[in-house]
């Protein structure tokens, strides 16, 4: 059912920014200090028995200098540098197996899949990275959205967010890619994190977001009782007092901040029937993004959006940002 905003007034909804105002500060201090870790991205050779596709098994340095561990697929019959897209994972997925990873490296292009760090306990997708976090984080619900809700230097996103920006890097890293032509994709988190990606540089040519999760945090949090925004409002309803508190470091990995920062070309998707994401949080980034943004709205969809039929549209998007 249609329990958001009807699309007419999504289509006008632009809520007052919840913005810090040292976000720019902070982020840049936290990627400064990122970037005094030596990335040391490997490219181990991954014998998955496909005849069209090579896979490399791929380490390299995340927030804190700690471990990430991703996939790089790239197409065999290859002559010079590739275009890349970088993905990003859902909530509590992972980088999963290489076999799962396969629509974009038939395209022509190479495709890094990016691990997260502590999660895959639930997903389809299981994941290989641990997440080494500050000591001191205090209390939390379960799940990922309140780890370090007291404080945003401890906060679980600062360490992802870090570990997506990286990823950029690392598949530049790779002498089979062209540098100048990377663009950044996920959906749900992933969305999310390809938000930030393009919010915190200047050198992505694209991204997609797939009915993003991470944006507008307190109406999430007050219109859908289903997770993971729930985690919230769980957490609340034990401090009650600490809402400001909470309210604020959440805004630091808010994906409509980030993409008041982005400038790349965009192309965004939403279900009005999403209760995981619901439609206006969704618009509330859209709205609020700095470069050319396109939306997909579907009707009666849930969290799934557009799922693989809503692949041609993406195709097509990356071959114009790409030039091929």
């Amino acid at each position: 059912m249609l329990f958001d905003m009807p699309l007419d007034r999504l289509r006008d909804y632009r809520p007052e920014p919840e913005e810090p105002a040292d976000f720019d500060a902070f982020w840049e201090k936290t990627l400064t200090e990122a970037s005094r870790h030596r990335l040391d991205a490997e490219f181990v050779p991954y014998d998955a028995g496909f005849a069209t596709v090579d896979v490399f098994d791929v380490t390299f340095n995340g927030w804190g200098g700690q471990p990430v561990k991703a996939w790089l697929m790239l197409p065999r019959a290859r002559s010079g540098p590739l275009p890349a897209v970088v993905q990003y994972i859902g909530y509590n997925g992972g980088r999963g197996i290489p076999y799962s990873w396969l629509t974009w490296s038939a395209l022509g292009y190479a495709h890094l899949i990016m691990d997260n760090r502590g999660q895959g306990g639930g997903g389809k997708n299981t994941a290989d990275t641990v997440d080494i976090g500050p000591d001191g984080n205090g209390s939390s619900s379960p799940g990922f959205l309140t780890r370090g809700i007291e404080d945003p230097r401890r906060h679980y996103y600062r360490r992802l967010i870090t570990d997506a920006v990286r990823a950029v890097d690392a598949v530049k890293a790779h002498d089979a890619v062209d540098a100048s032509r990377v663009a950044v994709l996920g959906g749900s988190q992933g969305g999310g994190l390809a938000l930030a990606v393009a919010g915190l540089r200047d050198d992505v040519v694209a991204a997609v977001a797939d009915v993003p999760f991470l944006c507008h945090y307190r109406r999430a949090s007050q219109i859908t009782d289903t997770g993971p925004y729930a985690e919230i409002a769980r957490w609340l309803s034990g401090h009650r007092f600490r809402i400001d508190e909470a309210m604020e470091t959440l805004s630091y990995f808010d994906g409509a901040n980030f993409a008041a920062r982005a400038t790349a070309p965009a192309w965004f998707s939403v279900g009005l029937m999403d209760k995981v994401c619901p439609s206006s949080t969704v618009f509330a980034a859209y709205h609020r993004y700095a470069g050319p943004a396109e939306i997909e709205v579907f009707t009666y969809n849930g969290h799934e959006g557009g799922a693989e039929y809503d692949l041609p549209r993406k195709m097509a998007a990356l071959r114009g940002a790409f030039g091929r």
